[in-house]
């Protein structure tokens, strides 16, 4: 970190600590701290993670979450936020953020928008107001949330796609990618990612990173994935899209996912995850634990008065039973959702520290074992 007349001056990078085949643990800088990679990004939609303080996420040693665009600029507003000193200052978070351009949530409202070379027009599902969102508009946000790091407006492909129509796509994005950077305010410590899509075709992964490359961006996210392929589909893609990625850049695959996801991911080389289901599988009364997957609103948990998870050291895993989470749960309470919600993002935490740890000591292949066996032993209790 420079000092300059007694100001802060924290450049955005990264920096490669060790690998394990493939498999890499490293060091993100931003403008408001570092973070360890690979990381989970717990999502916080409209500046929250829902069910959760800020104070819970810091107690975790959470580094950075991930914010959404789309929604924030819709409500309470960009210059709003603006106003009140940028996103960290409002939300009482003072750790990185990423915030995504808002082109995949434009994307899933189908009858609502139109794409176009200029960007996205669209009607507000919350009061039907006609906006559009441009890929300069889409960094312009971005940079008034005051975002450590920024993504490109990209046009997230469906699936299945014809060949025809993902290069077209990813064209598009391509061109909206080289419209971002143009604008992109290269501020010290904030970082701009280029994301790569062409669907399910991989001669179209690997031109699209080919041509983000030449451009050139502080990291490179997978996106087009989540929307409906299979795991080997995914983690095939992943494998496509990162071949010929720069080694000295951050990879981000967008919206993944599941442990047994993002283990296979990071053995390809992946650093970076964000997903919805730790907290969204809390609010319906399912958790992640060391024995799987459980459903407590399952009968079988009605008299047991074991913890949530033993081999987690996290207050609500280890105080409550699990009798107690189904009386909860089957009841509709709101402190269902606060316990497993936080529960599920501190399993998260958990299990990117223990990938992290193996790949320093050279041990993941075991760690994948572990998981992986105990994924097939405790599927879906």
């Amino acid at each position: 970190m420079l000092v300059l007349f007694g100001i802060n001056m924290t450049k955005f990078s990264f920096s490669l600590k060790e690998k394990d085949g493939s498999a890499r643990a490293g060091l993100i800088k931003t403008k408001h701290g570092s973070i360890k990679t690979p990381v989970f990004m717990p999502v916080g939609t409209h500046g929250t993670v829902k069910a959760i303080f800020q104070k819970d996420l810091e107690d975790l040693d959470i580094e950075i979450i991930l914010a959404n665009t789309y929604h924030l600029m819709l409500r309470p507003g960009k210059l709003l936020i603006k106003e009140m000193g940028g996103l960290q200052n409002f939300i009482s978070w003072q750790k990185p953020i990423l915030t995504d351009s808002g082109g995949y949530q434009v994307w899933s409202l189908a009858k609502l928008r139109e794409i176009n070379e200029n960007g996205i027009d669209f009607i507000s599902h919350i009061d039907g107001k006609k906006e559009k969102l441009t890929p300069e508009g889409a960094i312009k946000i971005q940079e008034d949330l005051n975002s450590d790091i920024s993504m490109v407006l990209d046009e997230c492909t469906e699936y299945p796609a014809s060949k025809e129509r993902a290069k077209n796509s990813m064209e598009l994005s391509l061109r909206w990618a080289k419209r971002c950077k143009e604008v992109f305010n290269a501020r010290d410590g904030f970082g701009l990612f280029g994301i790569i899509q062409g669907g399910m075709y991989e001669n179209l992964r690997k031109y699209c990173a080919e041509k983000l490359i030449q451009i050139g961006f502080d990291g490179y996210a997978i996106g087009g994935l989540s929307v409906g392929e299979t795991h080997n589909q995914m983690i095939q893609i992943v494998d496509y899209s990162i071949e010929n990625l720069p080694h000295d850049k951050p990879r981000y695959l967008m919206g993944v996912g599941r442990p047994i996801d993002i283990i296979h991911a990071v053995e390809k080389g992946v650093d970076m995850f964000d997903c919805v289901l730790p907290t969204r599988f809390g609010r319906n009364g399912r958790a992640f634990t060391s024995c799987g997957e459980l459903n407590l609103r399952n009968a079988s948990f009605s008299k047991d008065e074991s913890p949530l998870d033993e081999d987690l050291d996290c207050y609500v895993s280890q105080k409550f039973s699990k009798s107690y989470l189904h009386h909860l749960t089957k009841n509709n309470e709101i402190l269902s959702s606060m316990i497993l919600s936080l529960h599920n993002v501190a399993f998260y935490k958990k299990m990117m520290s223990d990938i992290r740890e193996s790949i320093i000591k050279k041990k993941f292949n075991e760690l994948k074992v572990k998981y992986l066996e105990n994924h097939e032993k405790h599927k879906k209790t």
